[in-house]
């Protein structure tokens, strides 16, 4: 049987769990989770005992289950998160989550326990640079207000700083009312001036 979490292999790399999601959380973001299926009840259990985190990722496909996942039909550049805050519902034994962005992450060497879990060898990508938020994208920051003003995002408590350009940036590929496969496009830019651009067209393409 397969551990969950295992050592630094000899290259240097890391095994963590994954968990495909149809929503998308970037470096310094925050996402709540609502965990019922037993493998991944165990899988959070295994994460918070060895306070290692675990890699979300986007599903191909938003209308896919998660429940049970094949290999092909999630992304392989995800987001290394940790656990932030967490409470069970014990009427239905739902674990409620917040988990917070870490750095974004590739992953390889792609391997499913018999429980139905996968896992991976991760690789850290290099951080973005932090860049000021161009004036040209000041309507970028008006929108992002707005949606930070909506309870479901108030009750996630993010530290967000307006005026860096990534952040930006991340914050609505996480929360504009993209599909998954345009959250995961912006996801995968290298460049926050690019993604700022490709955000504007987006938004740009919804109004008209």
């Amino acid at each position: 049987m397969l551990t969950l979490l295992e050592p630094e292999n000899q290259e240097g790399n890391m095994k963590r769990p994954l968990l495909p999601l149809n929503a998308i959380v970037c470096p310094q973001g925050r996402i709540p989770l609502q965990i019922f299926e037993p493998h991944y009840l165990d899988m959070i259990a295994e994460s918070m005992k060895s306070g290692e985190g675990f890699v979300t990722v986007l599903m191909r496909n938003e209308n896919a289950p998660t429940e049970s996942v094949q290999a092909g039909q999630f992304y392989e550049l995800g987001t290394l998160v940790q656990i932030v805050d967490f409470g069970k519902t014990p009427s239905t034994g739902v674990l409620n989550l917040t988990v917070e962005g870490i750095s974004q992450v590739k992953f390889s060497g792609l391997a499913c326990r018999e429980d139905g879990v996968w896992f991976a060898d991760i690789h850290a990508c290099e951080k973005e640079k932090h860049i000021d938020l161009p004036d040209e994208f000041e309507e970028l920051r008006v929108v992002l207000q707005a949606l930070v003003k909506h309870p479901y995002v108030q009750e996630l408590n993010m530290d967000i700083d307006y005026d860096d350009g990534r952040q930006v940036g991340w914050r609505l590929t996480e929360l504009l009312p993209l599909g998954n496969q345009q959250k995961q496009h912006l996801y995968e830019m290298s460049d926050p001036v690019c993604r700022l651009e490709e955000i504007s067209r987006q938004i740009s393409d919804m109004v008209t």
